[in-house]
């Protein structure tokens, strides 16, 4: 199943994310079918391929939520966000517990 996602390059403590078309399976640093954009979480920039992803879209593709909801707050798919995963207990937590 082809999957819309994201894969990290940049520096450490500076991360750039690119968005990729890959199989679920396949790890997501290694090589992917398609780039469609990028997205800096610093500057909260998204550069797109609106018509490249919506065909990728249209033939099944599925998106992580994080993918879906950045998608859908820059405006280039129409749709509800998804929850994504939430992250586990702290580790000063997991002591007290």
């Amino acid at each position: 199943m082809l999957t819309i996602r994201l894969s990290r390059i940049g520096k450490k403590k500076n991360p750039l994310y690119r968005l990729i078309i890959s199989e679920k399976a396949r790890d997501p640093y290694g090589r992917a079918l398609e780039i469609l954009g990028s997205y800096n979480p610093f500057t909260k920039a998204l550069v797109a391929k609106n018509e490249r992803i919506n065909y990728w879209i249209s033939k099944g593709a599925s998106m992580s939520a994080t993918v879906n909801n950045l998608l859908i707050d820059k405006g280039v798919i129409k749709g509800n966000k998804v929850t994504a995963a939430k992250r586990g207990l702290p580790k000063a937590e997991k002591g007290k517990k």
